[in-house]
């Protein structure tokens, strides 16, 4: 299969692309620099420059490949809405390019919102996209779907961890050097899913061979990480007390941040290693964060 890969040269596409490689298929990869097409190159992938940005682009390259894998996001959180608006467009731009076909298109999304107080599955729905979280990738791929496109939707953990990572865990470590201690909400029991990227990216892969038309697949191999124990662990590496931190003091804490480090989003996974026989074979969350590669010398 000829693929057409969106956020090809970042943490997660990266090995999404390795993983596409390795069980025979051909990548064109989404390139936004010199540095980005030449890794691609010496992955084995081709290459088309552009970006996000670029809808007409988009659409075409899709329209020449037999299936699209999009992970691509901008993160610019300090204009996290347009990031939001533009990933929306170019889901559309790949998704019309699809129209009429049986080729396949994996968007990715989150687990944010889906089930609060409870664990999410599968059969949960999104939530509506809304001025406190605008990310309305699944929306857009589930109303490809419902129009006739082979449009499903893997969602990511909060941490999707390995060498590299450069997400949660990593602005969690920063915090804690910048402030000395490394903190968490309240009794620190709410808990975060989590999955070996190397494991995230089999999963788009077996979406793409074997999903069905508008269905939601977990890339969760933890269902929930204690984010207390997160923070010990980050805590035991820096040499940093671990402090617990009231609600109130959260924001000046953790800034931004501190909405995601306060949620509590355990998730499953059970029905899609079941219907794509998915299943996890790397490292744990906190086994990864205690080896060296989160704390370069």
């Amino acid at each position: 299969m000829r693929v057409f890969l969106t956020g090809a040269t970042g943490f997660v596409g990266a090995a999404v692309v390795q993983d596409l490689l390795a069980a025979g298929h051909q990548v064109l990869g989404l390139a936004r620099s010199e540095a980005g097409a030449a890794a691609l190159v010496a992955a084995g992938a081709a290459v088309h420059r552009g970006s996000l940005h670029d809808l007409d682009s988009l659409h075409s390259s899709a329209a020449q490949a037999d299936g699209v894998i999009h992970t691509a996001f901008i993160h610019d959180f300090a204009n996290f809405a347009a990031c939001c608006e533009q990933d929306r467009l170019a889901i559309e731009a790949l998704g019309a390019a699809l129209a009429g076909s049986a080729r396949p298109l994996v968007v990715t999304a989150g687990l944010a919102g889906l089930a609060p107080g409870r664990m999410a599955l599968e059969s949960d729905g999104a939530p509506p996209a809304s001025s406190s979280y605008p990310r309305a990738s699944e929306a857009a791929a589930m109303a490809l779907a419902e129009a006739g496109v082979h449009a499903s939707v893997v969602r990511l953990a909060p941490s999707v961890h390995g060498a590299g990572d450069h997400g949660f865990v990593p602005m969690l470590i920063d915090l804690a050097r910048a402030k000395g201690v490394s903190a968490y909400i309240g009794d620190g029991a709410n808990r975060w899913p989590a999955v070996q990227r190397l494991d995230a990216a089999r999963l788009f892969r077996l979406a793409l061979e074997r999903g069905a038309r508008g269905e939601r697949y977990h890339a969760i191999a933890e269902e929930g990480v204690a984010f207390r124990d997160i923070a010990e662990a980050i805590g035991r590496r820096l040499g940093v007390p671990v402090v617990g931190l009231p609600a109130q003091e959260a924001g000046a804490h953790f800034g931004w941040f501190a909405g995601f480090a306060g949620m509590d989003v355990p998730g499953s996974s059970g029905w899609t290693r079941e219907v794509l026989g998915w299943e996890a074979q790397g490292c744990l969350l906190l086994e990864d964060v205690d080896r060296g590669a989160y704390f370069p010398a």
